[in-house]
């Protein structure tokens, strides 16, 4: 894989960026700075103080107590950074490691995991909040932006009652009052529709939690925001707008946790509310492999079984057949009689929702039985800051030469650009056929390497029921391009990648023309090419909160820019 380096803002701009987007983005942000940072503005925020917390909401995300445990003693390990602050006891006094870990870190993700060791758990949480207040209690742009506010106002919400219960009146008291302030600027923004979602989830929540008329004013308020908000970031199929799998997972938990909250405070649970979270359980199942882990396509993490579940056991009764294609999601499901394939038929968003979009065109994923045997990267923001992991020679599709198809931005206007991928868009088409018995063919297609290369990628996927195989054909098709490309070879190499997961064992044959693929679970499989040839090296998948190394089996050769070029490859088992 190429290493990627920052993107330069001349060349986002020749990269169809319009200059009017990085002005009016910047000029936004400035608007927000001038009216957020004035001395006085948090004299804005004050109002009437809740008398106390009324609602405990539960969350079904699972905790873990051992990263609890290490808190409590000053140990953070947050999006896959780590800090001590034994000695001084504040991490709020120093720089994080990364800019993820500072959102996990100011999103209070750690307190539910702090929150699992008891009273002792919630006094340290206590503490660490009246450390916050002390420090950030004024508007600064990251601690009290979109990315950061919403989410901590739910984790607050979540445990607000418990801390109170071992906190001094005073304590309480900050604590309430903090949580409204917040939430009337909270009531303020509205740039991002990426977490117009969460934006309004939070305010229900904290509207359920707070007592008073002040509660009841934000409950109203997100209430009255949520149905839009739901419309703007799902589609029909239950899908998440961002095409993210584990965007639409947080969006499921989020809506469980109203239907709680509200529950609690003996309010009815709107229809669309029900509506949406049957809707986002069955996109969440049809992408999920049959050992419960879910597909790691378009910023999403291989979550596992135990960090899916808890979100799907209201709705079993009511799962009923899957779909084999999320027709607006753009994701296909090929199965064979123990073989799950996941294909990835569509683009990389772009815009607000595009913040962990990955240029993956045509990826797919392979489960043998309970087997993973074939993913894709994992990466999501909160993974890892390294942008190589989001474009093309990360995954399971072909690259040509060392070159890519869209680049993400960096640095200061990859923030200011909400890290979206920049570069000359491209669509990604199918035709999926169904064959009642004998199997199921997905054709792709993209025009993404033509102006660079005059060749469209075309993708065969076959799956045999019968003989419970994979056949793969990839072809490279001279096309026109409208304009005379210069200084170019008459041929270009191609390597077409294969990630497998981190505990499939492969073993190259003598012929060099086949690998043994063993899961596991022990069965073995067969990956057989006619490629020119073949390479084992190492890769990179992000699952359980960390990256593992695992195996990149690559096929080289060379394609012409002239005529068509074909390779041939097949997934079938060790047995037959």
């Amino acid at each position: 894989m190429k290493a990627y380096e920052s993107t330069p803002l001349a060349d986002v701009l020749t990269a169809a960026t319009p200059w009017q987007k990085v002005v009016g983005a910047w000029l936004r942000k400035q608007a927000g700075a001038e009216l957020f940072g004035m001395p006085g503005y948090r004299l804005t925020l004050k109002g009437r103080v809740p008398d106390g917390f009324l609602a405990t909401p539960h969350d079904g995300r699972p905790a873990n107590a051992l990263l609890g445990k290490a808190i409590l003693s000053g140990r953070y390990t947050l999006a896959n950074g780590r800090m001590s602050v034994q000695g001084s006891g504040d991490p709020w006094n120093r720089a994080s490691p990364t800019r993820a870990f500072a959102i996990e870190l100011h999103r209070f993700s750690w307190l539910p995991h702090l929150m699992t060791q008891g009273d002792e758990g919630a006094k340290e949480a206590v503490r660490l909040f009246l450390l916050w207040q002390k420090t950030f209690r004024n508007w600064t742009p990251f601690t009290w932006g979109e990315e950061v506010l919403a989410r901590r106002l739910i984790n607050l919400s979540i445990f607000a009652r418990r801390l109170s219960a071992v906190a001094q009146p005073w304590e309480a008291h900050a604590l309430a009052e903090s949580i409204a302030e917040q939430g009337r600027h909270l009531l303020r923004l509205h740039n991002n529709a990426a977490y117009q979602a969460s934006r309004a989830v939070a305010l229900v929540a904290i509207g359920c939690v707070l007592s008073g008329n002040v509660g009841d004013s934000f409950r109203r308020k997100g209430l009255k925001r949520l149905p839009k908000a739901l419309r703007r970031c799902t589609q029909s199929d239950g899908s998440h707008m961002s095409r993210s799998p584990e965007q639409g997972l947080e969006l499921l938990y989020d809506l469980l946790l109203l239907v709680d909250a509200l529950s609690q405070r003996s309010q009815a649970v709107p229809d669309y509310i029900e509506e949406h979270i049957e809707r986002l359980s069955r996109f969440v199942r049809t992408l999920s492999h049959p050992d419960g882990s879910l597909v790691s396509f378009q910023g999403a993490e291989s979550l596992p079984e135990d960090q899916i579940l808890p979100a799907l056991l209201h709705t079993d009764a009511k799962a009923g057949n899957l779909p084999n294609a999320l027709e607006q999601a753009r994701y296909h499901c090929l199965l064979g009689r123990s073989l799950s394939v996941f294909v990835d038929a569509g683009e990389a968003k772009g815009g607000d929702f595009g913040f962990a979009a990955c240029d993956y065109p045509m990826a797919f994923e392979v489960s043998g039985g309970r087997d993973k045997l074939i993913v894709s990267p994992g990466w999501s923001p909160l993974q890892s800051d390294s942008q190589a992991f989001r474009v093309v020679g990360a995954a399971n599709t072909l690259t040509l030469g060392d070159e890519l198809i869209l680049k993400p931005v960096a640095d200061r206007f990859g923030e200011l650009l909400h890290f979206t991928l920049q570069g000359l868009r491209y669509k990604v088409r199918s035709r999926r056929v169904e064959a009642e018995e004998s199997g199921t063919l997905l054709e792709l297609e993209h025009e993404g390497w033509r102006p660079r290369f005059g060749l469209k990628h075309e993708r065969r996927l076959y799956v045999d029921a019968q003989r419970d195989e994979l056949r793969g054909e990839e072809r490279l098709t001279p096309m026109a391009t409208g304009k005379k490309l210069q200084n170019m070879p008459a041929s270009v190499p191609y390597a077409v990648r294969f990630l497998l997961h981190p505990e499939v064992q492969a073993s190259l044959a003598r012929d060099r023309k086949s690998i043994l693929l063993r899961g596991p679970g022990g069965r073995g499989w067969w990956l057989r090419h006619d490629a020119a040839d073949v390479a084992l090296g190492e890769g990179t998948v992000f699952e359980k909160g960390a990256p593992r190394k695992t195996t990149l089996i690559v096929l080289n050769g060379t394609a012409r820019l002239d005529t068509p070029t074909r390779l041939r490859w097949k997934l079938s088992p060790a047995e037959s």
